[in-house]
């Protein structure tokens, strides 16, 4: 069975976790921007990731046969270093242009300050002059008030609701998210934020439509597995294979196809591996026999 995870930050993954992912059925992913661990010093920081996004990332991860998506966004907490952030929201346009920019994001609140506000609102709004979705990221403290401000917030701007998706929910702020018409996002992470098990129970209360499951596994403590493992759980509790493709396969593409730069056909279609090929005079091998998939 094929799966997609439509939020992994693959910039702080090994290609062993790339051969890992492929071999257990994830044939592709959508890598938001993201934060870095550490404030960056310059607009200078934010051009390098972005095109890295774009650019080296990408070719990676078609070096072991994933299609490799992203999203383009100023990240909450970065939102509140107007040192910088100011000077991000001017390259923005240029990066929301570019091929395998399915999204806007991930935008949305940290702290929920008058800044992430501010440069929240400004990003929905560049998604509704770019036409792009846009993903949005709650808050880990205060959720259920982060996200009854996330919901205000998309009114406020009147971006159309379907176009928005709400991630990292659980058992309490989901209930808040099925009152729109937002898709439904949530992260399954070890020990923390919610399980496979956790997920199956949500999918048996709330039905399957326009729920979405990712592993938003970055440089923490986190696993790019996640999202086959919950199809694995989802298996032991009935679900059928439709059902299960339907959810960590077809839910997150059709959400994202909104942007008219990714579809089902696209990530069906199996990329043919020619490790031979460089990027920039560089490859992602290092010295191993190269795969070329005739």
């Amino acid at each position: 069975m094929n799966y997609f995870d439509p939020h992994i930050h693959m910039n702080s993954r090994t290609t062993d976790d790339y051969q890992r992912m492929y071999a257990s059925g994830i044939v592709g992913v959508i890598e938001p921007a993201f934060w870095q661990g550490q404030p960056r010093t310059s607009v200078g920081s934010f051009v390098d990731y972005f095109n890295m996004l774009v650019g080296w990332e990408r070719f990676r991860a078609s070096q072991f046969g994933v299609h490799h998506y992203c999203t383009m966004g100023l990240n909450p907490k970065e939102a509140n270093d107007l040192s910088i952030a100011y000077e991000v929201m001017e390259i923005l346009p240029e990066y929301l242009a570019k091929d395998g920019v399915v999204a806007v994001g991930e935008i949305g609140y940290d702290d929920i300050t008058p800044e992430e506000d501010k440069f929240m609102a400004e990003q929905l709004q560049l998604a509704m002059q770019f036409n792009l979705p846009v993903l949005i990221h709650t808050p880990h403290r205060d959720k259920i008030g982060g996200t009854k401000r996330t919901i205000d917030l998309i009114r406020e701007v009147g971006i159309a609701e379907e176009m928005v998706i709400i991630d990292h929910l659980n058992e309490q702020t989901l209930p808040l998210v099925m009152e729109t018409d937002c898709w439904r996002g949530h992260s399954i992470y070890p020990d923390t934020k919610m399980s496979e098990e956790r997920m199956v129970q949500l999918l048996r209360d709330y039905g399957t439509e326009k729920m979405v499951v990712n592993s938003a596994a970055d440089w923490g403590v986190s696993d790019p597995l996640k999202v086959p493992k919950t199809g694995a759980v989802m298996k032991q509790a009935g679900y059928s294979d439709a059902d299960i493709e339907q959810v960590l396969f077809f839910n997150p593409i059709d959400f994202f196809a909104q942007s008219g730069r990714i579809s089902r056909e696209a990530v069906q279609t199996p990329i043919k591996v020619d490790q031979t090929k460089l990027w920039e005079s560089n490859s992602a091998l290092r010295g191993q026999q190269p795969i070329v998939e005739l």
